[in-house]
């Protein structure tokens, strides 16, 4: 399968996953519905600004939007964070909150095998 409908396909795994409509994901990129599902079927690729979006928005790296492994996204959407009903400015609100915690993680990791 090409990059960008394994990218299309994880994307749209993690929106549905975590409750997300093309319409918060669209009004959440400040593009069409329509070119959310043009991203999600590979008919177009998702430029690299709006992939880094979607990883805060779904609480991960942007690597594992690229993951080909099924087996890696599945265990990741094992602990995806369900919503439903979302206005924009809780989609917005919801992607900061996952982006700050990630970046924690991340700060957390690097001090821990510094002080190791």
């Amino acid at each position: 399968m090409d990059s960008t409908k394994i990218i299309g396909s994880n994307v749209k795994k993690y929106r549905a996953a975590q409750g997300f409509t093309q319409d918060n994901l669209a009004g959440f990129l400040d593009v069409s519905r329509e070119m959310i599902s043009f991203y999600e079927t590979g008919k177009r690729p998702i430029p690299v600004t709006a992939l880094d979006k979607l990883a805060d928005l779904f609480g991960v790296d942007m690597e594992e939007l690229l993951e080909e492994s099924t087996t890696v996204a599945n265990t990741n959407l094992a602990f995806a964070f369900r919503s439903d009903s979302l206005a924009e400015e809780d989609v917005l609100s919801i992607a900061e909150f996952k982006r700050i915690v990630l970046n924690y993680l991340k700060m957390k990791t690097i001090t821990n095998a510094a002080g190791n």
